[in-house]
């Protein structure tokens, strides 16, 4: 694995604009460092943490039900095979799991899902900023970056914030049939046949097999995708030496396409958390000793359905899981209680219900880790969230 050493010129190459570090005096408030991760589709959240001590969920699951090979954390939870380094994490005390969170929305479009989770608001399309970017100008001059095909809206804002681009040879793409299927899922004629058009080309790409030859094929094998792992690799090793330069940023943004798996999806999802892993390890390695101050959230705009469809995937849901990781966490258990999948504990019959907002979860991470005060949380941070307290005791 290969160890970037970036310097301030190299940065520059790199593609990272540099607002920050052309004003020395603007130091970053400590050494700590924060980095938000998106998995922008919906990840399912029941995929990468399966809830193997509930009763309910082999049977909803079927076949995409992840028991015999997961990764048990204890008797009620586990994580996805695929997870390998982040399982790794939490045997040794630096990661923790909130099995059931979700942002205020409730809509289950991408539009307004990831506008709400990425502008820290409590009602979609309420600023244009984003809650990291209002957290930077409340910590005074600490630099930050994005990483991905586009700076997202999380990070965008009057604090100025680098850029990186992991380049063309990554997956790019993958965000764009999340999109259309968003704009036209209420067409009564486009709507239909867009979505079985996007399930063929999932099962295709899951079996290898043509067009022609999917509608009666059944599910692919269930294997990690080794171009997703390097992709993730690559975009670890780089988010880490941007990181560990002298005069880098120190908090990050970082965009994960791909996640909308409503059709074949055991394969896909091994692929994208393969990915996810290969982007953890890569991070944990990178880092070295700046790990120890470093804390990662890791989350989506929203889960899937808790029931199989008719194509071996799952439909947008409500709740989901998300990762909190790094050196600069303190040990502890399950974030949040734990709903049950019971025909009557589902949100409206179909989805796991949420027991956590993720802004209390960003809160308590942005109080313990980085030092911000209550009332600039409540206030400016995430406008108008009063009444949602940090979760405490985190980092």
């Amino acid at each position: 694995m290969t160890q970037l050493a970036l310097t301030r010129r190299a940065l520059g190459a790199a593609g990272f604009a540099l607002p920050l570090l052309a004003h020395p005096a603007l130091a970053a408030a400590g050494d700590q460092r924060f980095v938000v991760a998106i998995c922008r589709g919906g990840m399912d959240g029941l995929s990468l943490a399966p809830p193997i001590g509930d009763p309910a969920y082999t049977a909803l699951r079927g076949a995409l039900a992840v028991t015999e090979d997961a990764r048990r954390l204890d008797a009620d939870f586990a994580l996805h095979p695929a997870l390998v380094r982040t399982h790794a994490l939490f045997q040794a005390g630096q990661a923790r799991l909130a099995p059931a969170i979700a942002s205020p929305d409730r809509a289950r479009s991408h539009f307004e899902a990831q506008d709400v989770l990425e502008t820290g608001a409590p009602g979609v399309y309420a600023t244009t900023s984003g809650w990291l970017n209002r957290a930077v100008q409340a910590m005074g001059g600490t630099q930050a970056i994005s990483i991905g095909p586009t700076a997202p809206l999380i990070l965008r804002g009057a604090a100025p914030a680098g850029s990186w681009s992991p380049g063309p040879g990554l997956d790019q793409s993958s965000r764009l049939p999340a999109l259309l299927g968003d704009l036209y899922r209420n067409d009564p004629l486009l709507g239909p046949a867009l979505a079985r058009g996007l399930a063929t080309e999932a099962l295709a790409r899951e079996t290898g097999v043509s067009g022609m030859q999917v509608q009666m094929a059944g599910p692919g094998p269930n294997q990690p995708s080794g171009q997703a792992s390097r992709a993730g690799q690559a975009v670890g090793e780089a988010l880490a030496g941007f990181l560990i330069a002298p005069d880098g940023p120190r908090i990050a943004a970082v965009s994960l396409d791909g996640w909308d798996t409503h059709a074949g999806q055991a394969g896909q999802i091994a692929g994208r958390l393969a990915g996810l892993d290969a982007f953890i390890g890569a991070l944990r390695d990178g880092l070295g000793a700046a790990w120890s101050s470093t804390v990662v959230l890791i989350a989506t705009e929203f889960g899937r359905t808790a029931r199989v469809n008719g194509t071996n995937g799952t439909d947008h849901g409500t709740a989901s899981a998300a990762l909190v990781l790094g050196g600069g966490l303190k040990t502890g258990g399950i974030i949040g209680d734990w709903p049950t999948l019971r025909e009557d504990s589902l949100f409206e019959g179909r989805d796991l219900a949420p027991t956590v907002d993720l802004r209390a979860l960003a809160k308590g991470l942005l109080a313990d880790h980085l030092g911000l005060k209550r009332d600039v949380l409540d206030r400016i941070v995430f406008p108008d969230s009063g009444k949602v307290a940090p979760i405490p005791g985190l980092a």
